[in-house]
């Protein structure tokens, strides 16, 4: 019985922010939308500010709009009123929410606000109230009733706040031709932000020469290198080509080699014998995440190292699968 009386509560919530979709002026939107277009152009901020849950909401739009790329940040009304109002500028532009329009300390703010020549956007339900005859802009945020039992706590109203800032940011973002890579700027830590910022130099593990061996190498040689140092993989150096690779030997390799050969026979094997020639590379500006899919795709073998080349084919370092799946992105 509770799952149906949630989502009829759920869609009495969902038809007010309809409604309010509905009721919004195109030209109060794009005068809204211009406003945000010019303080970025100026190199300002969006201020945003209300009272209680507006507040919580209004924290929300803030850093949502921080996170596509437009400077923004909460302002507490109580703080700006004494001390905080020095964080705004003519060229910021000022979103306040309020339910009612009512709000003494928003009220308070307005005509300090006007002194320093800073837009203000209204979001209120208020549509003749104070504030909404005071700002240049009028975003219509007015529900017919909230769905809290008894239309007291905020509820529909704050949805209905929500997603008029949610949608604010969507066409800016449309407006700004933001890109995937502009906004994995901004979230670093997060997957999109890793796939689309890490690269295979972030990764890899640099090698140093001393730890090339020759193709000659015997199998003694070759373990020492692939235990110490634990790079997962030992690689073998082009001997008419210092600091270049010939092959790479990984656990796997050595495992297969011995498998096919009689223990008599493991003390004639050398480097050459034991590795892969010609292995898949990668250079150090790939995007990590394409260097796993190509050791993801690889059909011959499971690929758990990549070596690395710098421009001119020498090996720099070596990207492990550990790595990979370490830095989020397996």
């Amino acid at each position: 019985m509770a799952p149906n009386v949630l989502a009829e509560v759920m869609g009495q919530e969902a038809e007010a922010i309809a409604a309010a979709a509905q009721r919004l002026d195109p030209a109060q939107v794009e005068a809204a939308l211009q406003l945000l277009e010019l303080c970025h152009g100026q190199g300002g901020k969006l201020v945003v500010t209300g009272v209680g849950k507006s507040g919580i909401v209004a924290r929300k739009i803030a850093a949502t709009f921080t996170s596509i790329g437009l400077m923004a940040l909460y302002l507490n009304p109580l703080d700006a009123l004494h001390g905080d109002l020095g964080v705004v500028a003519s060229r910021d532009v000022v979103l306040l929410l309020s339910r009612s329009g009512r709000s003494g300390e928003l009220l308070a703010m307005l005509p300090h606000l006007r002194r320093r020549g800073s837009p203000c956007i209204a979001l209120t339900g208020g549509l003749d109230s104070p504030l909404a005859q005071e700002c240049a802009v009028l975003l219509d945020g007015s529900v017919d009733r909230e769905v809290c039992p008894l239309n007291l706590a905020p509820t529909a109203s704050t949805a209905v706040a929500m997603a008029i800032g949610d949608a604010l940011a969507a066409v800016w973002m449309q407006r700004r031709g933001i890109s995937p890579q502009d906004f994995a700027a901004n979230h670093p830590a997060g997957t999109l932000g890793r796939q689309l910022t890490l690269t295979v130099a972030d990764l890899m593990v640099p090698v140093a020469r001393w730890t090339a061996l020759a193709p000659t190498a015997d199998l003694p040689a070759v373990l020492e290198r692939l235990t110490s140092p634990a790079l997962g993989a030992a690689w073998v150096e082009d001997p008419a080509r210092p600091g270049h690779l010939l092959g790479l030997i990984t656990d796997g390799d050595l495992r297969r080699t011995l498998g096919s050969q009689a223990p008599g026979q493991w003390p004639a094997l050398t480097a050459a014998e034991l590795m892969t020639r010609d292995p898949i590379t990668v250079t150090t500006a790939v995007l990590a995440v394409t260097a796993l899919e190509r050791m993801e795709r690889n059909h011959r073998k499971a690929i758990a190292v990549l070596p690395v080349q710098g421009d001119q084919g020498e090996l720099l370092g070596l990207l492990r699968l550990h790595d990979l799946v370490q830095a989020g992105l397996a």
